[in-house]
């Protein structure tokens, strides 16, 4: 959603701290005190103390209407007035309309006296083509009907009026003493919506008295996506709830779920007590969900709204389905509840991994569904359905709950009727088991590409039929309403061809691939993909598929290059993030060859959408979106993703044309819409999806306008919903008959009349401001012009065969016969995804997993470590052990790295590294060389240590039989010795580990056997003392064997591959990049080795040769 609601508080602090009004004192800045149900009157009256010497005025605030009209006002009182009238009404509920709900938040503000002749009303709301500046010089309780006595200013998008256009415009029944302060301000708060990305704001009344502007009554709406453009003015804002709503915290997760992630997750809870629940994937579904629900008398019982859309991961699709599951067994309903999972068909989301994460919650929730006598019905499609839908079924088989799947074969929102028991419950379909269409013997061979043979005979095609779009969106409304003559060309109307040549923003291989197999399977000549542009990297060449064969496209860095190399290209597939599609938008438009841009980010500022469309107007260029998934033509082309993998397209037909033209706001739904009319009539000729925001480029009639004059089309489908005006025009257009070709037309979102509060659907312009811009109103004027509406979307696809079946019977359409496409092989990711083949793996690990919504350890989640604040000897538990080991042996793993840390800069690593910091060498160059010289005599001695120990000890010698048979061998004892330490000058960590060890393992024998050999060899020489290296090793076979976590087996296993020597290795990294850093840090210079610390031994010379 854009445009969202905001506090009278917050509206006012906006207008005290950035508004700028050229003369002072003519604008009074707001004052006043914001209360909410925690706040402590008293306490407010200390931070206030001009509460105590104002007259006041109190009201609520909380997006409630005519406030007046309602007595949700105390004018002129005190202090103790106020306070007597907030705690009278303070959680207290009220009916507002059909809306009942809790007082929990007030504004107290000064009390200005002022006569009534000085009340005005001063609006400005924002529109496709501008802004209108309305102002009466009625205001207040009683303004009446604005529209129709408003003076207006409007402001073209990208102009700026001038005070006295405002103050000429507006003001001519404004005394004159009154004009000039009032011009001033009209004119700074004008800036001000722009400048903060207003998308409302009204003030009823404004009172302008002794030549000072006073702003009583507020309401504003922000355009929440330019978050990231004003958050810096906005500071902080809270977008409240409508009244009647209270905002839930469970909401307030999934937005915060949906502000992390780059898919689209909406929760708005309608009645938490309700029985019927929804978790539907697309915008538009969600809102033909709620409208059936509604058509079918459910919308009393109608939980939720929301949507999940825009492929998210696994793990946030268990958060989504865990809270709705939450909220749904908090109260039992006496009738049971319904789960009504549902869907259209996928361009992209992978289906099997969304419903892993929902049966992951549907496991956790076993007990509660089932005693909250919970049904659950299921109906998607799109890629890997098949596979989703089987791991549903088989997941509620084991779980024992009731569920009932269907794919999409089944209508979209035929499970409704099925979950409120209005069809009885059909046995599911048999399950598809193929997903694409594999490259076969029998298919195509070589170089060859069969031709697509006419659906119609209408498809006969001019000699113009190919030629790239070079028609203007302006020439089609000009030619729709009767300006264009015989002589029309195909470029008039077309927008790709089978040679379109497109050019992708962004780094998406997925969806080019996706896009050339679409060429292929359409037996195009050529890809439709010329090149990608991608400023972050640099000129290369990116490897795809056409077919079977690989083939190579240029990657560029800049789009000057890449439209110097690639002049046939006339189309722009903008896949650039939110932030960035503008601009890139605005640099494409440089280049006259660019004809059709297609937008895909969701969320771009209304304002920079509105002067992209008047550039675009400006330079002819067809602008598909914002938020699209884009459009597709069968058998010619299509954008990114749009129609799905390749399994869908062949089963709506979409690589053959058809003889249905359709448009729709809803990406998800165009998909929908493919398949319902592929199953109604011979397919689809070309659709698009015009995008959800509320200011799309092209509009359904530019659209529309277009398959008027193309031959080729023989009937046109129109998807619209509520909010926005655009249908009217369509309306108009067959009403004059500028459109004679029949149109089936239904616009969704007829649920948002049977709701108390306002709902904002998943699309950003799907919310009705007026009786107008309602769905059913559409509907109900759209059938009046002329076109075919249904009674709901569930008759939609059988509207369609009714008119599709006349134009047969007519002749106006002959249906040809079906050619098979050539069979396109599947990718190897995605035939692996399906389970339809297996590869050993290059590499297998059993520590860590990085591929999910969280970092696994062992299987124990990152935030699960730091939670129980397992620290380093944990998490070394887990990496190099696989379990969790006792908090005990966790804390000796991290001593042993603090005491093998370092010893000095003498010992051998420690010279190493300094030798090497001081060469100049980087970090890792440094520790590295300290690293290799780790061995027998240098800290590498603990696994040969422990074996030595281990064996003698299992080996039933003594400490007497050890020592003497090691050195009947020559061998030295492997951590007994030291350079410096005694007996008598002993090693303060081993004093300290072995206090550890003594109190907190459960036993030490082999620790013990070792300082009995100590006792015997200290006698011979008092340096022969257990060493670090020694005392670790043994500690650790006594950890391995008495710990109770490793068998016998694991513990030799563990010392047999190095894992001791990585303890010494672990701890002195510190210590070598502490030295490394220390001589950085002291900016020592190129070490050399003084000469008199050098023996120079060299050879005595004779003066003669050898041998002679």
């Amino acid at each position: 959603m854009s445009a969202k609601a905001i506090s009278e508080a917050t509206g006012k602090s906006l207008l005290v701290r950035h508004l700028s009004i050229p003369t002072a004192g003519v604008f009074v800045k707001p004052q006043f005190a914001a209360v909410n149900e925690q706040t402590d009157l008293n306490r407010l009256l200390e931070q206030n103390p001009w509460l105590q010497t104002e007259r006041l005025v109190v009201k609520p605030d909380q997006l409630i209407k005519r406030r007046g009209k309602l007595g949700l006002i105390k004018v002129n009182t005190d202090f103790a007035g106020a306070k007597e009238w907030i705690e009278s009404r303070r959680g207290k509920e009220v009916l507002v309309g059909k809306a009942t709900g809790k007082l929990r938040t007030f504004i107290i503000e000064p009390f200005v006296p002022h006569k009534p002749e000085e009340e005005y009303y001063l609006a400005i709301l924002s529109h496709r083509h501008g802004d209108t500046i309305m102002f009466t010089t009625e205001g207040g309780v009683d303004v009446g009907d604005v529209d129709s006595k408003a003076l207006r200013v409007e402001v073209a998008v990208g102009e700026k009026p001038t005070q006295a256009a405002l103050v000429s415009g507006l003001l001519k029944g404004v005394p004159a003493d009154a004009q000039t302060p009032l011009g001033e301000f009209i004119f700074g708060l004008y800036n001000l919506y722009v400048d903060l990305y207003f998308t409302y704001l009204e003030i009823n009344p404004l009172v302008v008295s002794n030549g000072k502007v006073y702003v009583l009554d507020l309401a504003a709406k922000l355009d929440a996506t330019a978050d990231f453009l004003a958050h810096s003015k906005w500071g902080k804002v809270d977008f409240p709830p409508p009244f009647g709503r209270d905002a839930l915290p469970e909401e307030a997760f999934i937005a915060d779920l949906d502000a992390k992630s780059g898919a689209s997750l909406k929760l708005t809870v309608l009645n938490a007590k309700g029985r019927i629940w929804t978790m539907v994937a697309g915008g538009g579904a969600s809102v033909i969900y709620a409208d059936t629900i509604c058509d079918l008398g459910g919308s009393a019982e109608l939980a939720n709204y929301g949507e999940y859309s825009g492929a998210p991961t696994e793990h946030q699709t268990y958060e989504y389905a865990k809270t709705i599951l939450t909220l749904m067994t908090k109260e039992h309903h006496p009738d049971g509840k319904v789960l009504i999972i549902g869907g259209g068909i996928a361009n992209f989301t992978n289906v099997a991994a969304t419903f892993a994460g929902i049966v992951q919650a549907l496991k956790e929730f076993k007990v509660p569904i089932l005693e909250h006598n919970i049904t659950i019905y299921v109906r998607r499609g799109g890629p890997n359905y098949q596979e989703g839908l089987r791991f549903m079924r088989e997941s509620a088989q084991e779980l024992a709950i009731p569920v009932h799947v269907y794919g999409p074969e089944t209508h979209m929102t035929a499970v409704v009727a099925y979950a409120l028991k209005y069809k009885e419950s059909p046995a599911p379909a048999p399950p598809t088991f193929s997903t694409a269409n594999f490259l076969l013997p029998g298919g195509i061979t070589g170089d060859q590409t069969p031709e697509v043979k006419s659906r119609s005979s209408s498809t006969n095609k001019g000699p113009d039929a190919d030629a790239p779009f070079f028609s203007k969106i302006g020439t089609f409304v000009g030619k729709g309403l009767g300006l264009i003559g015989d002589g029309v060309s195909p470029r008039d109307y077309t927008l790709f061809s089978n040679t379109t040549k497109a050019m992708i923003w962004g780094m998406q291989p997925k969806a080019a691939q996706e896009m050339l197999d679409f060429d292929f399977v359409c037996s195009r000549r050529q890809p439709s993909v010329a090149c990608m542009v991608y400023p972050f990297v640099g000129n290369h060449k990116q490897k795809f598929y056409w077919g079977h064969k690989e083939i190579l496209l240029p990657v560029y860095r800049s789009l000057a290059e890449a439209m110097k190399n690639h002049p046939e290209v006339d189309v722009a597939v903008n896949f650039a993030s939110l932030r960035s599609a503008y601009d890139a938008t605005l640099e494409v438009m440089q280049f006259p060859q660019i004809r059709t841009i297609a937008i895909i980010a969701e969320g771009i500022p209304e304002n920079l959408t509105r002067e992209m469309n008047r550039i675009a107007k400006q330079k002819n260029i067809s602008i598909i979106g914002p938020a699209t998934v884009g459009g597709i033509k069968p058998g010619c082309f299509k954008i990114g993703n749009t129609g799905g993998m390749l399994d869908n397209i062949l089963a709506s037909k979409l690589y053959r044309p058809g003889s249905v033209a359709y448009v729709s706001r809803s990406g998800g739904m165009s998909n929908e819409l493919n398949n319902i009319i592929s199953r109604a009539s011979n397919g689809v000729y070309e659709g698009i999806a015009i995008g959800g925001d509320r200011y799309p480029g092209t509009t359904f009639i530019d659209h529309i306008f277009r398959y008027q004059l193309d031959p080729e089309i023989k009937m046109i489908v129109l998807l619209g919903e509520v909010g926005g005006v655009e249908e009217y025009e369509i309306c108009s257009a067959i009403e004059s008959g500028k459109i004679t070709k029949p149109v089936v037309a239904w616009c969704i979102g007829t649920c948002a009349s049977m709701f108390a509060s306002e709902v904002q659907f998943g699309h950003a312009g799907a919310c009705a401001n007026a009786e107008k811009e309602t769905a059913a109103s559409k509907n109900a004027a759209l059938g009046r012009a002329g076109a075919v509406v249904p009674r709901s979307f569930d008759e939609l696809g059988e509207k369609i065969r009714e008119v599709y079946n006349t134009l047969v019977a007519n002749g106006s359409i002959v249906p040809g016969p079906e050619v098979p496409p050539p069979p396109v092989p599947m990718d190897y990711a995605w035939a692996r995804e399906l389970g339809l083949i297996r590869k050993p793996a290059s590499f297998m690990t059993s520590i860590c997993d990085e591929r999910g919504q969280e970092l696994l350890y062992a299987g124990i989640p990152i935030s699960e470590i730091l939670r129980e604040d397992m620290g380093v000897g944990g998490v070394l538990s887990l990496l190099w052990f696989q379990r969790r080991l006792p908090p005990w042996a966790g804390k000796f793993l991290e001593m042993c790295l603090i005491v093998t840390a370092d010893h000095g800069p003498a010992v051998s690593g420690a010279h190493n590294t300094i030798v090497t910091a001081r060469a100049g060498k980087d970090l890792v160059s440094s520790l590295c060389s300290g690293l290799l010289t780790i061995g027998d005599r240098f800290g590498g001695a603990l696994d040969e240590a422990a074996k030595m120990f281990g064996n003698a000890y299992d080996s039933g010698q003594t400490p007497m039989d050890f020592v003497n048979e090691t050195k009947k061998r020559g061998q030295t004892i492997m951590g007994i010795g030291h350079r410096v330490k005694s007996i008598n000058n002993p090693d303060m960590r081993i004093v300290l580990l072995h206090d550890y060890v003594k109190r907190n393992f459960p036993a030490s024998p082999i620790l013990d056997y070792a300082f009995e050999v100590e006792k015997i060899t200290t006698k011979k020489k008092p340096n022969l003392i257990l060493n670090v290296d020694g005392f670790i090793a043994c500690s650790f076979l006594d950890l391995f064997r008495s710990s109770g976590c490793f068998t016998r087996e694991e513990a030799d296993e563990y010392i047999e591959i190095g894992v001791l020597n990585g303890i010494f290795v672990l701890g002195r990294s510190m210590g070598f990049i502490g030295h490394y850093l220390d001589q950085r840090r002291l900016k020592q210079g190129l070490y050399r080795h003084p000469w008199d610390d050098i023996s120079y031994v060299m050879p005595e010379s004779s003066g003669k040769f050898d041998g002679i």
